[in-house]
């Protein structure tokens, strides 16, 4: 058997201004916040993670400004009850 090597898909974060998926609601509650912090960790300077949740994450937003300040912008994608989407994208 033989691999075509240029159709294999290689998630190396090589690509700037990438976006990641991220469900919270996926995600036991007492792991939540470590888990959040984990994917923002990783990302590099142009990648944005897509974070999806059932309530507006207040308390959390906070930790991430004091955590993070301006290397992290927090835009809003779609906050209604039930059904909240905010793009967190790392900045240099």
């Amino acid at each position: 058997m033989q691999i075509d090597v240029q159709t294999i898909h290689v998630c190396n974060h090589s690509t700037p201004e990438a976006l990641y998926p991220f469900d919270a609601r996926g995600v036991a509650k007492r792991f939540r916040h470590a888990a959040i912090f984990g994917a923002l960790d990783s990302l590099i300077p142009g990648e944005t993670m897509r974070f999806c949740n059932d309530h507006d994450p207040i308390p959390l937003l906070g930790q991430l400004q004091q955590r993070y300040g301006e290397k992290v912008t927090i835009t809003y994608q779609q906050r209604e009850p039930g059904a909240i989407v905010i793009d967190f994208a790392r900045v240099a």
